[in-house]
Formats: C-alpha cells, sequence, structure tokens
C-alpha cells in the first residue's frame, strides 16, 4: 500500500481519521484539536497489520513522521512471525534447537513479555502461537478447531519454556512445536518506536495511532491534553456518537483489548480474538474491553490483553506492580477506572454508569 503524505486541513485529517477507524475498527481514536499559524504534518500507512496514523507539529514534522515510518517497518521485520526471515520466525523455527541471536529491539520486547508473563502467571503468554494459529482470526482460515487440536497443542503455550540470555541477546523455545507471538505487544511497541524516532527528530508534540494503541508526547499547541476517546462497544464504528468517554493524557501510552478487534460467527455463536492460555478457548467473562495507560507503549499493549484475561478483580495487583491504570467496560455497561484516572477519564455516554471499585 502506498503511504499517502500531505498537510490537510483539520477537518479532512478527522475525516480521514473517522475513515480508517471504519475499516479497521480503532477501538480508540483522538481529538487532536490544533490552533497555531502552521498545520500539523499528517500521514497515514499501515504496518504491524493495521493503519498507522500520525499526527506531527512543528518544523521537524515530516522528517520526524518518515523517521518514525521507517522505525516501525524496522521494527515489523524484527518482531512479526508473518515475516520471513524475521527474527522471531527463526527463534519459532529453530524451537528445541540451538538459541537465537535477536536484536536489542526484540530482546527488550520479549523480556517485557516474560515478565508480564510471570507477574500474571501465565494469563498473557508470548507462546501462545500454537493455539492462535488454530483459530487464525483475522486469516483466510478462521475457524473454531477441534477439542482435540486444542487440547494437542496446549502443551506447547508454556512461557516457562522461553529462555532467554541477556549477556549474549538471545533466546531459545525449549521444544520442537512451541512458537511466539508477539501480537499483543508489536502495536505497543511501534508507538514506543515512533515517540523515539520523534524526538531523535527534535520533535516536541506528536501523537500515533497504531491500531488499539496510542502514544502521546508533548502538549497540543493549546496548551491543553490530549484527549483519547474511547470506544462504545456496543457501536458501530462509523456511529457519530460511537464514543462512550474521553481519556486525557498529557504524556504516554494507551492501548485497549476489546472483544470487538477481531472476531467471527460460527453456528450462531461469536467467538473473540482473545485466548485463554490455559483453555485454548475465548476468555469468557464480563468484559467487553480493558484501557491500559502505562509507561511504555509495550506495557500498556501486554497488560491490555493480560487484564482482559485476568478479568477486573485479579487486574488489580497486577496494575498497581506496574504503576499501571486501567478503564474496565463490562457487558452490563459498567464502568471501572482505577485511581489514577478519576480526575482524567469523563463517561459521556448516558448508557454507561461509572462505578467504584471495591
Amino acid at each position: 500500500m502506498k503511504m499517502s503524505t500531505g498537510k490537510h486541513s483539520l477537518k479532512l485529517h478527522l475525516v480521514l481519521l473517522a475513515l480508517l477507524i471504519a475499516v479497521v475498527g480503532f477501538v480508540i481514536w483522538l481529538y487532536t484539536g490544533y490552533v497555531g499559524e502552521s498545520t500539523p504534518y499528517e500521514v497515514t500507512n499501515y504496518a504491524m497489520g493495521t493503519y498507522v496514523q500520525q499526527t506531527v507539529y512543528g518544523k521537524n514534522g515530516q522528517a520526524g513522521a518518515s523517521a518514525a515510518a521507517n522505525a516501525i517497518s524496522s521494527l515489523e521485520n524484527e518482531i512479526s512471525w508473518r515475516v520471513d526471515g524475521s527474527e522471531i520466525q527463526k527463534l519459532n523455527e529453530q524451537a528445541g534447537g540451538d538459541p537465537v541471536k535477536v536484536s536489542k529491539d526484540t530482546f527488550s520486547i520479549l523480556q517485557a513479555s516474560l515478565d508480564v508473563a510471570e507477574e500474571t502467571g501465565g494469563a498473557f503468554d508470548p507462546t501462545i502461537y500454537p493455539l492462535s494459529s488454530l483459530w487464525d482470526f483475522g486469516g483466510d482460515n478462521q475457524q473454531v478447531p477441534a477439542r482435540e487440536e486444542i487440547d494437542a497443542f496446549l502443551p506447547y503455550v508454556n512461557y516457562q519454556d522461553l529462555a532467554l540470555n541477556d549477556a549474549a541477546c538471545t533466546a531459545r523455545l525449549a521444544k520442537e512445536l512451541e512458537a511466539v507471538d508477539l501480537g499483543a505487544a508489536g502495536k505497543g511497541a511501534a508507538c514506543d518506536a515512533a515517540l523515539q524516532a520523534y524526538r531523535d527528530a527534535g520533535v516536541d508534540n506528536a501523537v500515533i495511532a497504531v491500531g488499539g494503541s496510542i502514544g502521546v508526547m508533548g502538549r497540543r499547541l493549546t496548551q491543553e491534553n490530549w484527549r483519547i476517546s474511547v470506544r462504545d462497544p456496543d457501536k458501530s464504528v462509523d456511529d457519530s456518537d460511537a464514543g462512550m468517554g474521553v481519556l486525557e493524557l498529557s504524556e504516554g501510552f494507551v492501548s485497549t483489548s476489546g472483544v470487538y478487534e477481531k472476531y467471527f460467527e460460527q453456528d450462531g455463536i461469536l467467538y473473540h480474538h482473545l485466548l485463554d492460555p490455559s483453555t485454548g478457548y475465548p476468555v469468557e467473562n464480563n468484559l467487553l474491553s480493558v484501557s491500559v495507560v502505562a509507561q511504555t507503549g509495550v506495557l500498556s499493549d501486554l497488560l491490555s490483553t493480560a487484564c482482559f484475561v485476568l478479568g477486573l478483580d485479579n487486574s488489580l495487583s497486577v496494575l498497581e506492580h506496574y504503576d499501571a491504570q486501567a478503564i474496565f467496560i463490562t457487558r452490563d455497561k459498567e464502568v471501572y477506572i482505577t485511581e489514577g484516572l478519576k480526575d482524567r477519564f469523563t463517561v459521556s455516554s448516558q448508557a454507561y454508569t461509572l462505578k467504584e471499585l471495591q
């Protein structure tokens, strides 16, 4: 897909962003209102299996956006199992064999993934690929696997078999048929890479959205916080009132995991892509989505998945451990937010009720 570049009016930006939301099902999107003499540099391209929307302010905006796009592309070529010759593909192919040398970026993402897996007791597991490949959500062969298939591959999902050697910068899977899938970290990692590229290019203010992950840096030129609209899970993304609340951030990252991101229906039953590593089936709880605000994009992405699997009550100690905050939306249209978001999140839809955490 060709990259579309150029400087556009705010009105055109909002129209384009609405179109992208409709196409890829963004779970959160932005109010990037701009006041100033010069317009921001805006660009949309495709990476990490989704659309990437950049809005970069200042004279170095175009250079920063170009550097960010290149950084994301390079990262995808390292960590995606779908890319021929990627480091993760090599790691999976070498499962049960010798360690595989990886880049510092890949090692850092693997390390963060393993840390969250250990902290959550495997509620998140980076070795989920043997199961996720059976379901093939978003692929050409998505289907409900036979129970026998799931039972056969469950033993090969075990984060404890992923060994990392910091000194040698290597990774190793202990058994054949084991495999890593960093899909729950990639979009957040892309936001990390983009914001670092902006800083290196001398950019002061920017926002990037990569699927369900968003990173913001610097204040809007109005000196106000960035305002991120959180999607109503029960509404289509192209509805004019698809938001159910607004999150305000000055800087940082937020990622959302929801049942509506990737799913299919078979025999009248809806199956979403958030798998429980202990069962091999989509998680069944009362949650529709979890949005996590964290210090890095990788961590926000990983924790949004982990907290969805854990459920509300079991997530709180994990969020506290990582000094992260979260928004939980339930099927009963109740919204629970952690203490750190009380002054930063507002419910805007009358269909939802903000509840106190017990």
